[in-house]
């Protein structure tokens, strides 16, 4: 067994440029101020409302690699932390990615944190507080984050509510922030510095999304969010004419009801 090692795959690189992003708050502000007092940040918000966007955007912005896991029920302490793999004739120690970031002093970013499972969130607490170590049980390493770590988690507090929530001692270890879905003025300049739309075309998508929003009688399981329209408009930039477009990025992304697609489908040719 040859002596453990660490992994490189994973370890997002820092771009040339940050990926564009359009504020709505001080969100911008308080992550970088999270990040000098080494204090791990909460991004509450809906499905597709930027969360994802803003991590990339303030790695970048900040210089550090990135280390995103899309956690799931069936995400383990172990996929994070690393295990034993066999090469050839030896068995080699892989680090997972949680051990990548605290190693090379990466911003680490656990998208949809409540999905995971109990374990996971156990041997998260010790990188949360002042200790900021990682305990590796499988070859029984502490890790001391290195300088430039941080760490960042996202849920989204309307999912399945009452099945999926952080406990109270969890959240508390936190710095928090509540991101949503922005007025239409802001979303139309997203629109914009996504996909170059046009005025007249960006605001009638901006249109459609605020209107949808606002039939909760329609019985859809999620808002649509702004990522639905920035996928439309791209379509649309595309060539692709403006109904067809919402109906492959807006309407079949929201529901398999005929009857309700239906009615989105009449919603999408009273604004195009």
């Amino acid at each position: 067994m040859t002596t453990p090692t660490p992994g490189t795959f994973g370890l997002a690189p820092v771009p040339d440029q940050p990926p564009w992003y359009r504020p709505v708050g001080n969100e911008c502000e308080l992550f970088e101020t999270a990040y000098g007092q080494g204090v791990p940040l909460l991004l509450k918000g809906p499905t597709g409302c930027g969360k994802s966007r803003l991590v990339e955007h303030m790695a970048a912005r900040l210089g550090r690699p990135l280390v995103t896991v899309a956690c799931h029920d069936e995400t383990s302490a172990v996929d994070l932390a690393g295990r034993y793999l066999v090469e050839g004739g030896d068995t080699v120690w892989q680090d997972g990615p949680v051990t990548r970031a605290v190693r090379s002093g990466a911003i680490l970013y656990l998208d949809e944190f409540a999905e995971a499972r109990s374990d996971v969130v156990v041997v998260i607490h010790p990188l949360s507080d002042h200790r900021r170590t990682f305990y590796v049980e499988r070859h029984d390493e502490q890790i001391a984050a290195a300088p430039g770590f941080m760490l960042v988690v996202s849920f989204n507090p309307g999912y399945q509510r009452g099945l999926k929530e952080l406990k109270p001692s969890t959240r508390q270890r936190f710095l928090a922030a509540s991101l949503g879905y922005p007025n239409r003025e802001i979303e139309l300049e997203i629109l914009q510095g996504e996909t170059g739309i046009d005025s007249s075309s960006g605001k009638r998508l901006c249109a459609l999304v605020h209107k949808l929003r606002e039939l909760e009688p329609l019985g859809l399981a999620e808002m649509p969010s702004t990522r639905l329209i920035v996928n439309a408009a791209r379509l649309i930039q595309a060539g692709l004419p403006p109904r067809a477009a919402c109906d492959a990025a807006v309407v079949e992304a929201l529901t398999d009801d005929p009857e309700i697609a239906s009615g989105l489908r009449d919603l999408v040719a009273l604004v195009f």
